[in-house]
């Protein structure tokens, strides 16, 4: 039986970005995301992470399809665009305590640097870290907006995965605002779970190598880091990420095949092992069901 906590402190969350519907793969993670929380007295947040790429339509379809299938949610559901002075003020904090720096690197540069054989992978170089006044002033003068990044003091941190286990990740100097001026990812997700009381992150484990920078960078801001689920992603017969091109993989598309949401929602548990073929089953039962440590360690093949 999961561990159950205060509800009305602790809370796990799906945080959809608006770009466009959720396919099958998205919504079994929610599915894992609420089950995760309900079984354990947990709030279950959805933050709408729309800082990038906003697909006129896609909220108000996805928080549809989440209804459909059954899930629902505590609260107003949370926008980040209406959040920036928080990711100000952490900035802001970060800059005071002289753990920042101005990086000029176009995304070509960061890219050549990041593949050079000294450098960790995916990581980034520091190659604006130690820039004197002078080069700084010449980089300005060129007219290019620089981003603001993180002077980290760790290439390496450790989490602690209810999947994975202790995970160690690399840590470097990532982005805090990028040169358009918009808070970053790895900020922004750090700030809004604090401030939204949630201590469970439920998410595809494409992000696992993210959870080091992130919860790293909760430690700097004097924030709690929460607990991890990375959980297996959906993939296609050729093991990619799931994507439109490969066949039925939304709600409408499994409409227009004459599937119901029950019907989605049962190949969703079969996915997870906790259906039989041919079994319908409500969420009530799943939640009956549900034992984390059940969870599958491989990806779920989609055969669209």
């Amino acid at each position: 039986m999961p561990k159950q906590v205060d509800g009305t402190t602790h809370a796990g969350r799906f945080a959809p970005s608006p770009s466009g519907d959720l396919h099958l793969g998205n919504l079994r993670t929610a599915l894992l995301a609420w089950l995760f929380a309900r079984s354990t007295g947990r709030r279950f947040l959805v933050r709408v992470e729309d800082l990038d790429r906003v697909r006129p339509g896609a909220e108000e379809r996805q928080l549809a399809d989440l209804a459909t299938i059954g899930l629902d949610w505590d609260g107003d559901v949370v926008h980040q665009s209406a959040r920036l002075p928080l990711y100000d003020a952490a900035i802001a904090r970060l800059q005071r305590a002289g753990l920042t720096y101005e990086c000029f690197c176009t995304r070509k540069e960061i890219l050549q640097a990041a593949s050079a054989p000294h450098a960790p992978a995916g990581a980034y170089p520091g190659t604006c870290r130690n820039l004197t006044d002078a080069e700084r002033d010449e980089r300005r003068a060129s007219g290019r907006p620089p981003a603001l990044r993180l002077r980290a003091g760790t290439d390496k941190f450790t989490v602690e995965d209810e999947l994975h286990g202790r995970y160690t990740g690399t840590v470097d100097d990532l982005v805090l605002r990028r040169g358009d001026g918009t808070p970053a990812y790895n900020l922004a997700v750090v700030v809004d779970d604090a401030a939204q009381g949630i201590d469970q992150v439920v998410r595809g484990d494409d992000l696992l190598s993210s959870a080091p920078r992130q919860a790293y960078l909760a430690g700097l801001l004097g924030l709690p880091a929460p607990t991890y689920a990375h959980v297996p992603l959906a993939l296609n017969a050729e093991g990619k990420r799931l994507a439109k091109r490969d066949g039925a993989v939304t709600l409408a598309d499994q409409a227009e095949l004459g599937q119901t949401p029950a019907d989605v929602l049962a190949a969703l548990a079969r996915s997870l092992g906790m259906a039989a073929d041919g079994e319908i089953v409500t969420l009530t039962q799943l939640l009956d069901r549900w034992d984390p440590e059940s969870v599958p360690a491989d990806p779920w093949i989609f055969h669209g």
